[in-house]
């Protein structure tokens, strides 16, 4: 059964770019009040135990996180979360790969979500 989830995630999403991320329309853009560093923290612990690590990239004064795909690996990246500072806090936008797809996992859209003011 697996296996069958992870070719239809191929075939329905194919590989997608860092760039190509950038394009695409947000699924979400929210204001934190946690600090860039802070809201980075937390979502890559949220996601910890259900991808792998995350990568990490400095801008500016605020943090991009590259989340990997799930089911597999080294076909470019599940999603985008950009952290700018914004205040005392931060501006957060979430690019996510196979946006339009109602049946994508929600992991990454879950912890972006608790994070914004939850731990």
């Amino acid at each position: 059964m697996k296996w069958v989830m992870a070719a239809a995630t191929l075939v329905l999403g194919g590989c997608v770019s860092v760039s190509e991320l950038e394009q695409s329309r947000e699924t979400l853009d929210v204001i934190s009040g946690k600090t860039p560093r802070e809201y980075a923290d937390c979502v890559k612990q949220k996601l910890g135990d259900t991808r792998d690590p995350l990568v990490e990239e400095a801008r500016g004064d605020g943090l991009r996180l590259i989340v990997p795909q799930k089911l597999s690996a080294g076909v470019g990246p599940a999603a985008l979360v950009d952290v700018d500072k914004r205040g005392s806090g931060s501006a957060i936008k979430l690019h996510e790969r196979l946006n339009n797809f109602p049946l994508r996992l929600g992991d990454v859209r879950s912890a972006a979500t608790q994070c914004i003011s939850g731990s």
